[in-house]
């Protein structure tokens, strides 16, 4: 039942928001009783914070198996944005902004498990583009890292991007072919090209 009810309150979550989702609407949702909820999570902030791992370890997973593919680097950040994209349900920037707002330890633990291990992927991403010439040897892999999370964190931003003037996919796309073009090589730009080419067709 736990993983049940984890699963029905993600999908509310990412599409209605932390804040806006209650005990009640869930239990109505999946036909039970609220006190049954309670058996398996003390209170909501128990059921957030399970919700918020459930979807890091998911999409971490995700992203190990993507990575074994074997892609060329430029490929495999298109596939990870894609997948990511795919498990948040294209959310908007509502449920992040209402999760930091309203659960801010969780939100700050969530930053941390994901600066973690994203860190680790870009670091790993870098050196292969390195290795097979469509990145710049003469990148900081340490500081461009950090920028890339910095600013995968900051579009999420709901009053700096208004997902009403902005869809969430074309901030995604616009900021990674932005980090791309900072650090490719002319091969590189000639991969990236053609892979953006290929997508809006």
């Amino acid at each position: 039942m736990d993983n049940k009810i984890i699963e029905r309150a993600t999908e509310m979550y990412l599409t209605l928001g932390f804040k806006s989702v209650t005990m009640d609407d869930i239990a109505s949702r999946m036909g039970i009783s609220k006190k049954t909820i309670y058996q398996h999570f003390e209170n909501k902030n128990d059921l957030v914070e399970a919700v918020t791992m459930h979807l890091f370890e998911t999409i971490s997973c995700g992203i190990d198996e993507i990575i074994t593919l074997n892609q060329n680097p430029i490929e495999e950040l298109f596939s990870i944005k894609d997948f990511v994209m795919q498990n948040l349900k294209n959310e908007s920037t509502s449920p992040i902004y209402q999760l930091q707002k309203y659960y801010p330890q969780i939100h700050k633990t969530l930053m941390s498990r994901q600066f973690d291990k994203m860190g680790d992927c870009v670091i790993d991403n870098l050196k292969k583009g390195i290795e097979q010439g469509l990145f710049r040897e003469d990148i900081h892999m340490e500081l461009i890292a950090r920028f890339y999370f910095a600013g995968m964190t900051s579009i999420k931003d709901a009053e700096l991007f208004n997902p009403i003037q902005f869809s969430t996919k074309e901030v995604q796309e616009t900021y990674l072919e932005y980090h791309l073009r900072g650090i490719a090589t002319e091969k590189g730009i000639a991969v990236l090209e053609q892979l953006l080419k290929n997508n809006n067709q």
